[in-house]
């Protein structure tokens, strides 16, 4: 498949498209579904102070010919122009599904170490635990709470757990 059809396709659920292949994401139940409607609220109660936007599933231009697209993706105001994000997000983040496995959740990472995200996160929805992901590897939130590099935004962990 060529970029252009891909990118001139709607796919439910999306998919990431790389070098020419689509690839199927893991997504779906309501565990992963909370956790990233939870998120996205999160991030709009925040918006005018952090002075960001978070956008679920939106498609990331990681590198040439290969785009992904992350659970939820947050970016600094004023967001950018047209219709797929071709800069670093200020955050990826990722949600596990009991289907994805470390490999491929790892080349998902590699490709948003690659393009210059400033921030990687994951989150776990059955433990309730979450990772910063770095080149220096991936360091659990051991008091719960998601940071930022630069300390701007801290999440705790246990927000996005509130409706149960």
């Amino acid at each position: 498949m060529s970029e252009q059809e891909y990118l001139a396709t709607a796919y439910r659920p999306d998919c990431d498209y790389l070098d020419g292949v689509l690839l199927e994401r893991n997504v779906g139940q309501f565990d992963h579904s909370d956790v990233q409607g939870e998120l996205v609220l999160w991030f709009r109660s925040w918006r005018k102070q952090l002075h960001m936007s978070a956008f679920p599933e939106l498609r990331v231009a990681v590198k040439p010919k290969r785009y992904r697209v992350p659970d939820v993706c947050v970016v600094k105001l004023p967001r950018p122009s047209g219709p797929v994000l071709r800069q670093a997000p200020y955050i990826c983040i990722e949600i596990l599904s009991p289907e994805d496995t470390f490999p491929r959740l790892q080349e998902r990472l590699d490709d948003y170490l690659e393009m210059g995200a400033e921030n990687i996160w994951v989150i776990d929805p059955t433990s309730r635990r979450g990772w910063v992901i770095t080149r220096q590897g991936h360091l659990e939130a051991l008091d719960a709470i998601l940071r930022t590099g630069d300390s701007v935004v801290t999440l705790p962990i246990a927000e996005l757990f509130t409706a149960d």
